[in-house]
């Protein structure tokens, strides 16, 4: 079956595609990624979503328009996929989040724009779409989904391996069994934040800022200081708790005492220490030999330096060694969930996110889908997958 994976991340610039021939091998998924790419948003239409985020007031008009607008972007992103690589069978839409609803650790809701019909209308395919909704309603967090994904691709290679992702949010699962998994906190969501309201640019183009800045250590202090870091898994957050004004309020409460100006490359600096002390304070809980690396955030140097340097003896593998592009890999990832969603088979972990037991995630839009004749006949799912050559 060939599956076409869409995502859109906290970090709200575009959307990432990825075309994934998928095929059961007995306990085995063999996938073999036919395209890659990434759509960004519209100008227009990134500002008024960026407009809309917590804590900014919004309107029911705004959020219809913005469920059609970004539902018109995937469609367009999906329709230039499709024109690289050729016809789909199926397309999994995990949308755009724009409200992670959590109350004291417990998620009772969760928002994803992007109206899936219009995928629909311009394909012509089925589209899965809203898979966070049932682990929501199940118990459980609705992140990180793409732990079922990271624990099928690192099972059975040997030693004790982790995933990581370096999104807006940093996310990691622990493939143990059972396996965990969360988010440890931000991951680029505060700096590009800072260098977003500074200067306009959305992100620190390698580094380059950071990597003249020092860590100012009292701010480090205040920062890590924030009671998420000591919830315990299974856990989940966002841009509705770490956006701009809520480091703005820290940052003015500190530069209130006299001599405490701080500069942009030292406060990029020290969210940069942030990331990676938040993600290694975590992963040192754990006796992980490997740890496999994913997200934007893999290209920025300063940060997967001091990530090494407070990982000692880890070693840190790129996702591309196995198989799977780091820009690419929760857009392939939803691709993976939604081939479950209409074989029927549940995609989500309750020991990764507290759900009360396995769901079948997602819904169709656009009609029954045509399995082929062998993924139709497999008496169970896949333990394991495995990318292009990888075995």
């Amino acid at each position: 079956m060939r599956v076409l994976g869409l995502m859109s991340g906290t970090s709200h610039d575009g959307v990432d595609s990825a075309v994934v021939e998928l095929r059961q091998d007995g306990t085995v998924l063999r996938g073999e990624l036919l395209d890659a790419g990434c759509t960004p948003y519209p100008a227009e239409l990134r500002s008024r979503l960026i407009a809309v985020l917590p804590p900014a007031p919004t309107s029911m008009a705004e959020v219809c328009a913005l469920d059609t607008l970004i539902g018109q972007a995937f469609a367009e992103a999906a329709a230039e996929a499709v024109a690289r690589a050729g016809g789909v069978d199926l397309v999994v839409s995990h949308g755009q989040t724009v409200y992670h609803w959590v109350s004291d650790g417990q998620v009772l809701g969760t928002l994803q724009l992007g109206q899936p019909a219009w995928i629909a209308e311009r394909l012509g395919v089925p589209v899965v779409s809203d898979l966070r909704s049932r682990d929501v309603a199940a118990g459980g967090q609705g992140a990180p989904l793409v732990s079922f994904v990271d624990v099928l691709l690192l099972r059975g290679r040997g030693g004790r391996h982790a995933a990581l992702n370096l999104g807006g949010i940093a996310n990691v699962t622990i493939a143990d069994e059972p396996p965990l998994a969360f988010d440890t906190g931000p991951a680029n969501a505060l700096i590009d934040a800072a260098i977003l309201e500074a200067t306009g640019e959305p992100y620190d183009a390698d580094g380059r800022l950071a990597a003249r800045g020092r860590v100012d250590a009292s701010l480090l202090e205040a920062l890590l200081a924030d009671p998420y870091y000591d919830r315990p898994a299974p856990k989940s957050t966002g841009k509705e708790h770490f956006h701009a004004a809520y480091l703005r309020g820290l940052v003015c409460e500190r530069e209130e005492r006299p001599g405490h100006a701080i500069e942009l490359p030292d406060l990029l600096a020290t969210l940069c220490a942030l990331t990676a002390r938040t993600v290694a304070d975590q992963l040192t809980k754990y006796e992980v030999d490997g740890l496999v690396v994913s997200g934007g955030g893999t290209r920025n140097p300063v940060l997967m330096a001091l990530l090494a340097d407070h990982l000692p003896g880890m070693r840190l593998i790129r996702s591309e060694e196995f198989g799977v592009p780091g820009d690419a890999k929760e857009a392939v990832a939803f691709a993976v969930l939604g081939w479950h969603t209409v074989h029927g088979w549940p995609s989500s972990l309750p020991s990764c996110t507290g759900a009360a037991g396995p769901r079948i995630l997602g819904s169709v839009t656009g009609g029954p889908v045509r399995l082929d004749e062998p993924d139709g006949a497999a008496s169970q799912a896949p333990e394991t997958i495995r990318f292009g050559g990888d075995s």
